[in-house]
């Protein structure tokens, strides 16, 4: 049974791993297109509401689809005054309380409201409301349904993680990554 919950857990982490990798060129891409927003509109007076909302698109994929990696990495905002003292188990009693009492039914919640609003999205296929915006909104409102589901599945990894150290049966006997 902790060779399933091992096994389910690392391809998780994989599939994280994976989109947050990808995602992570897509911070690159922001920072390009800023800064030739920046250049066009002190250099030439020169706005244009599709590179603008390309920015923000940009923005909402990397938070949206970024947050199941950010919590695989542990780098979500903590405070850790406490936590940081506890022991392994301690720790993962937390982290499985946590997750399944709040990470998870937030999760739960995101992905059903955003079902329908991202269904209703694709349907109308929204578009912007700004002349000269981009077309294809809809794709971006999916990132929404797509993020949660990702850190749902994160919180999943979590929890089997959390699971394995709480009952001895992880094979580093502690929190940290479970060797190969």
């Amino acid at each position: 049974m902790s060779f399933f919950l091992y096994k389910a857990s690392k391809a998780i982490d994989t599939i994280n791993d994976s989109v947050g990798k990808t995602v992570s060129w897509i911070c690159l891409l922001l920072v390009l297109i800023v800064c030739l927003d920046v250049f066009l509109s002190n250099a030439f007076r020169y706005a244009n509401a599709a590179l603008f909302e390309l920015q923000w698109h940009f923005f909402a994929i990397i938070f949206l689809l970024g947050a199941g990696y950010t919590l695989k990495e542990d780098k979500h905002v903590r405070v850790d005054v406490f936590y940081s003292q506890f022991s392994p188990t301690a720790k993962a009693w937390i982290n499985f309380l946590g997750t399944l009492l709040l990470l998870l039914p937030f999760c739960l919640v995101l992905i059903h409201a955003g079902a329908a609003f991202t269904e209703n999205a694709w349907a109308l296929r929204e578009r912007s409301a700004d002349p000269g915006g981009l077309g294809g909104r809809y794709l971006i409102k999916g990132t929404i349904l797509l993020g949660a589901i990702f850190l749902l599945l994160q919180g999943i990894s979590i929890l089997l993680h959390s699971l394995l150290i709480i009952t001895g049966k992880h094979p580093t006997g502690n929190s940290q990554e479970i060797p190969d």
